[in-house]
């Protein structure tokens, strides 16, 4: 079997494979980004992989992550095969905790208050890095919430609910008391050296910057840092399912061929090679326990707290109007930490903007209905 493979940069892919859909031109497979099925569903553009997956026990739903494994079936119609995992979580300098007197990371909201007010009477100004340009860190805590960020059926924002409000509150609070800096991450410069610098002592973000520390910071701090499960409020809080499914279009001319690639890049040993060679954590639970080196991947000294927050991750709304509805909220928070709106009003005007994005999405679920 030939394979013929066409590299796509992440930010274009998106509007490409919508583009190739449009124009009849779609490939046989692709990775496509988890936030992405629902779109690709909606449009009829991929094909159902009950079928296929029914006679390839091996690829069993119990060796994948369940919030992951939960991304790939909006609709209810499973149309991706996880291929690579992420999610976010804390990387930390936790000598730089050791030096405040912290010997323990933070497991709640709680005691995450306490470690960053110790730091900041350590003399430590700014301890959390929380960029503005970026949802996940808001999205992450907002999942460590009972209910929906979407009600009724995914038909109306939930913002306004108690669960988006006590999560957006809390991230607010970083800010009013001084914790975390207001500036995007094109503000900050060279991310890594700050880091190394001390300038924080917290960072939200998913593996790839597992390698990113490792090759950036200097050989003394390479036991400096080390990562750790997000706090929730009232224990180990949950995170964001992210990654990317391998997933097979309709249209394919080439379904068994199609399906033996997905198959094989399926594999837990291939799983682990990718990882070796991209970094990209696998979707496998197997793959987690296949030796690497002289352990475990689930046994290494950063990856180990991404295998166990993977087992609390849970998945975003499963609408096509998702990416859109991410972006206002980060946009709505951005305007909220720099004081623009207060709490009350960015929560409302936010329903207000992600009602006017799903009133397309109402009017066809009532006509379906009708």
């Amino acid at each position: 079997m030939h394979v013929k493979v066409e590299q796509l940069p992440w930010t274009a892919a998106h509007e490409k494979l919508l583009t190739a859909f449009a124009g009849d031109a779609t490939p046989d497979l692709a990775q496509v980004g988890n936030t992405w099925l629902p779109e690709m569903q909606a449009l009829g553009a991929l094909e159902p992989l009950e079928p296929w997956l029914a006679r390839a026990p091996a690829l069993a739903a119990a060796d994948y992550f369940d919030g992951i494994w939960a991304t790939n079936a909006p609709g209810g119609q499973r149309v991706g095969l996880p291929w690579y995992v992420d999610t976010r979580l804390m990387f930390v300098r936790r000598d730089l905790l050791a030096k405040a007197g912290i010997t323990e990371m933070p497991r709640d909201w709680t005691a995450w208050r306490e470690t960053l007010a110790r730091l900041r009477q350590h003399g430590m100004d700014k301890p959390l890095l929380l960029p503005t340009n970026e949802s996940a860190p808001l999205l992450a805590l907002a999942m460590q919430q009972p209910g929906e960020l979407l009600r009724d059926g995914g038909r109306f924002g939930n913002f306004s609910g108690p669960g988006f409000r006590a999560a957006l509150s809390f991230y607010l609070e970083r800010f009013q008391r001084g914790e975390a800096p207001g500036v995007s991450e094109v503000q900050i410069g060279n991310l890594w050296q700050e880091f190394g610098r001390g300038s924080f002592a917290f960072y939200l973000s998913g593996p790839w910057d597992i390698g990113e520390f490792k090759r950036r910071l200097p050989p003394d701090l390479a036991n400096a840092w080390i990562t750790a499960e997000l706090p929730g409020p009232t224990g180990p809080g949950a995170s964001i399912a992210g990654g990317a499914s391998l997933a097979m279009f309709k249209r394919s001319r080439h379904k068994p061929e199609a399906w033996a690639l997905i198959s094989y890049l399926s594999r837990p040993d291939v799983q682990l090679e990718f990882y070796r060679l991209t970094g990209d954590l696998p979707a496998r639970r197997s793959a987690w326990a296949l030796p690497l080196g002289a352990a475990t991947l689930a046994q290494d000294r950063h990856a180990a707290a991404f295998h166990r927050q993977l087992d609390r991750v849970r998945a975003a709304p499963a609408v096509p109007e998702w990416e859109r509805i991410e972006k206002e909220m980060q946009l709505a928070a951005t305007r909220a930490v720099h004081g623009v709106t207060d709490l009350d009003t960015t929560v409302r005007e936010l329903d207000a903007r992600v009602d006017g994005i799903l009133e397309k999405r109402r009017w066809m679920l009532d006509k379906a209905k009708a």
